[in-house]
């Protein structure tokens, strides 16, 4: 990203309600994928925690790239040629519709964030290809039904979508009202559509990981809780899963130079069908 692009830039338009003394959690983990968009209080927090949990800069790589791959699955093979990103966070590399309209030029994308800071940058740097449609949503993934009715404006709800959730769900303290989250979503989708999800899980290095989100808990950012595998699947309950399920990021599809190579990491992904 080009370094006009960071806050910290006299001339970038953002909201002018944006407080940099308070650590944000879209600014932090892009810090980790080794974006500009954060400031000081962000790498601040980002460093205690990467100090506590070192495998975090990984687990951000491994879900950027699980949701690439995805895209690309449900793009191509799958012919899916409308997608719904909800917390899309700040653009960095590979966003969905940059994906998604590499295969398929005329793809239709919309994003849901309910952050003036991640809107305005999306904005004003992420368009699409001339064939297609890029939109964006001012919402909250609480309120599904208002996300419904504001994306039939770009996406046809008569022909299939690709619904994902990356690194969202977590922000749902409750489980059961993630899952009727998802439910409420899906329901208004047709057979043929796709769900793709990826979170923190609990599972590979859980004592390091639970401590480090305690501090991103209390710095202020959004609360986040770690999920274990089984609940991750319990998403996809009536959906069929795509091989091979519910596993850690890196070893989702990986590309063929990765095959054998990917190390587990706490962050557990997989994509379901519609029957």
């Amino acid at each position: 990203m080009p370094d006009e692009t960071s806050p910290d830039a006299p001339d970038q338009q953002l909201p002018t309600a944006l407080d940099s003394s308070v650590a944000h959690s879209a600014r932090i983990w892009n810090y980790w994928l080794g974006g500009k968009d954060n400031y000081a209080v962000d790498r601040e927090i980002g460093d205690q925690f990467r100090e506590i949990f070192p495998d975090i800069v990984d687990i951000a790589r491994s879900s950027r790239a699980f949701l690439s791959r995805a895209v690309r699955y449900m793009a191509g093979e799958a012919g899916i040629r409308q997608f719904l990103d909800i917390g899309t966070g700040l653009p960095t590399v590979d966003n969905t519709h940059q994906v998604a309209q590499r295969v398929a030029p005329d793809a239709h994308i919309v994003y849901v964030d309910n952050d003036p800071m991640v809107l305005a940058h999306a904005r004003a740097l992420l368009t699409g290809t001339p064939e297609g449609a890029t939109e964006y949503i001012d919402s909250d993934l609480r309120d599904p039904e208002k996300i419904i009715e504001a994306a039939r404006g770009t996406l046809d709800f008569d022909r299939p979508i690709g619904l994902m959730l990356m690194n969202i769900l977590g922000h749902i303290v409750d489980i059961e009202e993630g899952r009727s989250i998802v439910r409420r979503l899906l329901a208004e989708m047709p057979s043929g559509s796709y769900l793709a999800v990826a979170d923190g899980t609990n599972v590979i290095r859980a004592k390091e990981f639970e401590e480090a989100i305690a501090i991103w808990n209390e710095a202020g950012s959004v609360p986040y809780i770690l999920r274990s595998p089984e609940q991750i699947a319990s998403y996809f309950e009536g959906l069929e899963l795509v091989e091979p399920g519910v596993v850690s990021c890196p070893l989702w599809r990986p590309e063929a130079a990765q095959l054998g190579t990917g190390r587990e990491v706490d962050e557990f992904c997989a994509v379901g069908r519609k029957p």
